[in-house]
């Protein structure tokens, strides 16, 4: 047997519910009109009479009681197993907040790893730095160093230590003289510099500075001979592996060391703690083999 249409028997469903056209009009944002309009097509449907029409009121009958006690069920399983469905497929897709440097040279070509391993997870991407506010970003992790106070209610977990290098392409040996080098700076972390000097004893304060807005821009021009950039162990892993840049100095502790934020505590094997675990194995991974 052919079963009525859906949309009539959802606004019977609701109107039985509220024990008014009008409240149920309300609830579904639609006219009065359209309300009794659905109800007379699904009586004239089952034949039958669904409501008694009294003194302005309405009441349903005795078979409207019993469809009621049907639809009432029907409608209730049908709204949380959209509910959950809905839930699932949200949760498999987890918005990352990262540095757009690590962003471009170290996360995403490792992104095709985690995609073969958990292919049932999207990481969504999001380029920046800095503070961040978990409520209006709407960012399920981020990843960042300890430069700047964040509030103390957000969960945390720290990663690993921030490791800096000076990088050059093999054939530009920029680092025999280093006094008279051309020091490659970004503007998102203008202190970067300092931090090396006071750590290695190297007083650089003589030389040329090219400023680029972000590292991996001066990365690109250490690439094209342009002088020495200061960078981190993330930012370049894949260029040392590839010997299109050294590091003659090594990589040193910066004093500073990577977090992953979030704004509570991830729950147990949930799609945010799954990347997680991930981004911490792959991070020392990287760590271990350019500082060994």
């Amino acid at each position: 047997m052919k079963l009525p249409p859906l949309a009539s028997l959802h606004f019977f469903d609701v109107a039985a519910r509220c024990g008014s056209f009008v409240k149920a009009a309300q609830e579904l944002h639609v006219t009065h009109s359209a309300i009794s309009r659905q109800i007379r097509l699904l009586e004239t449907y089952l034949g039958i009479e669904l409501f008694e029409r009294r003194n302005r009121g309405i009441f349903l009958t005795a078979e409207g009681r019993q469809l009621f006690n049907t639809t009432t069920n029907m409608f209730t399983q049908l709204s949380e197993t959209v509910v959950d469905l809905k839930t699932k497929t949200e949760s498999n897709v987890v918005s990352l907040s990262c540095e757009p440097t690590i962003a471009m040279k170290w996360l995403i070509p490792r992104l095709t790893g985690f995609y073969q391993q958990y292919p049932h997870i999207t990481v969504h991407l999001i380029a920046a730095g800095g503070a961040i506010d978990f409520t209006k970003t709407g960012v399920d992790l981020a990843l960042r160093r300890n430069d700047f106070k964040w509030d103390e209610n957000i969960y945390t977990r720290e990663v690993c230590s921030e490791n800096m290098g000076l990088v050059q392409p093999p054939e530009n040996k920029h680092t025999d003289n280093i006094n008279k080098a051309i020091l490659l700076t970004s503007a998102s972390r203008a202190n970067a510099w300092e931090t090396w000097e006071k750590r290695t004893g190297m007083l650089l304060s003589k030389n040329k500075k090219i400023t680029y807005e972000h590292f991996y821009l001066c990365i690109q021009a250490a690439l094209a001979g342009q002088g020495i950039a200061l960078a981190s162990f993330l930012m370049v892993a894949d260029e040392i592996q590839s010997k299109q840049l050294m590091a003659p100095k090594g990589f040193i502790e910066d004093g500073s060391a990577y977090y992953l934020l979030a704004a509570k505590t991830p729950k147990p094997k949930s799609a945010v703690s799954i990347l997680m675990e991930w981004l911490m194995e792959r991070m020392n991974e990287t760590l271990n083999s350019i500082t060994k």
